[in-house]
């Protein structure tokens, strides 16, 4: 199982979530603020099967599209989860 914490610039969010979500991937976001002119942001938190990270990378790609010049519209941390539990 790996997580996925991606950082979005709030404008980009709303396509991206729903991008996942229709591909079937549950998706936490977390409101944030961050970078040097401290913009608004949406971190968002995506459990997924060990393999799919490239899925979800092409998904979020497909969805905010090119990149403007000199900002990026989305910074990806893959981390390795041990479990995850809901009670």
């Amino acid at each position: 199982m790996k997580l996925i914490l991606a950082v979005i610039r709030d404008i980009d969010s709303e396509p991206v979530i729903r991008s996942l979500i229709k591909a079937g991937y549950r998706v936490t976001r977390l409101a944030s603020t961050g970078g040097f002119l401290r913009r608004g942001n949406m971190t968002l938190m995506i459990g997924i099967d060990e393999g799919d990270e490239q899925k979800v990378i092409s998904l979020m790609h497909d969805a905010v599209g090119p990149p403007e010049k000199e900002q990026h519209r989305v910074t990806l941390f893959i981390l390795n989860a041990t479990g995850s539990e809901q009670f």
